[in-house]
């Protein structure tokens, strides 16, 4: 088939909002389609099967796992033809690389999800003949490449990509270069945070603004709406210490839509600015606040 149907079947793939869905359009990914490294570069179709391998129904996760590993062995193979057939009836000769292109993601143990690195990969990568960058680098290779079914020359292009970004902010391998290597490595390994990693794999977010990002900046959105609950509800308990709160009908709910409530304000931002008020409904305990 060719790359416009499975470009629609990708699509599919990622707007199905239900596991039968999910597994129907999976089998046909499964079947009908043999891949190569062009097709999925094209489509992203092994991004958004990849990022099925950790779903939480075992149907999902066991074909998404089976398409990734048959596909890649197919662009492996694909490959190994292509490197042995000979020019002009000569073996074609060896040219320089940066990497070892991967053999088929090893099975999954104790029933988790296959977590790829640089090393499981048989991916070697070299920077600028230092092997403290090359390390960073596939230090970065892992964090991209953990559950993605993109392929590895891919992944070793954002890879070095990132690292280089890095060093030019720096211009040495300095305490600061490592510490912002490790930071990139420790937002990109977030398991609740794989938008982050396909949007660099997949090229939608540059090497270079994802290399200045803060943690803050690469949280996902589940995560920013996490910690401001937890934000609100540290304030709510430090403002509650001491203080008498009032009782009110003055509000209603937007949960229960009761009106009997406790409230109490507070001043949190500079002196002209309105004072905050904090309510809380006495039935059913929900609480909110506005100025």
């Amino acid at each position: 088939m060719s790359a416009t149907e499975l470009k629609k079947h990708v699509k599919q793939l990622q707007n199905a909002t239900t596991n039968e869905d999910r597994v129907a359009i999976l089998k046909i990914l499964k079947k009908d389609f043999q891949v190569n490294e062009a097709l999925l570069r094209e489509s992203k179709a092994g991004l958004a099967v990849g990022k099925l391998r950790s779903h939480e129904t075992k149907e999902v996760s066991d074909l998404a796992k089976e398409i990734v590993k048959k596909w890649k062995n197919e662009v492996d193979k694909a490959k190994g033809a292509s490197s042995s057939k000979p020019t002009n009836g000569k073996p074609p000769a060896r040219k320089p690389s940066t990497s070892v292109t991967p053999a088929a993601t090893p099975p999954a143990t104790n029933g988790k999800a296959d977590i790829r690195t640089a090393k499981g990969d048989g991916v070697k990568i070299s920077v600028a003949g230092d092997t403290t960058r090359a390390r960073c680098a596939e230090l970065i290779y892992d964090g991209l490449a953990c559950d993605s079914g993109a392929p590895s020359d891919q992944i070793i292009t954002r890879a070095v990509a990132v690292e280089k970004a890095v060093f030019s902010q720096f211009n040495d391998i300095t305490g600061e270069y490592k510490g912002k290597i490790r930071s990139l490595f420790v937002n990109l390994k977030d398991k609740s945070n794989p938008s982050l990693r396909e949007s660099i794999v997949s090229g939608e977010l540059s090497p270079e603004r994802f290399s200045t990002m803060t943690s803050e900046e690469m949280m996902s959105e589940e995560r920013r709406a996490a910690d401001r609950k937890i934000k609100e509800e540290n304030l709510f308990k430090s403002l509650g210490v001491g203080e008498q709160e009032a009782e009110t009908e003055g509000f209603q709910c937007g949960r229960c839509k009761k009106r009997k409530c406790r409230y109490r304000q507070a001043q949190t931002r500079s002196a002209d600015e309105p004072m905050t008020t904090f309510v809380t409904c006495v039935n059913c305990g929900n609480r909110w606040k506005f100025s």
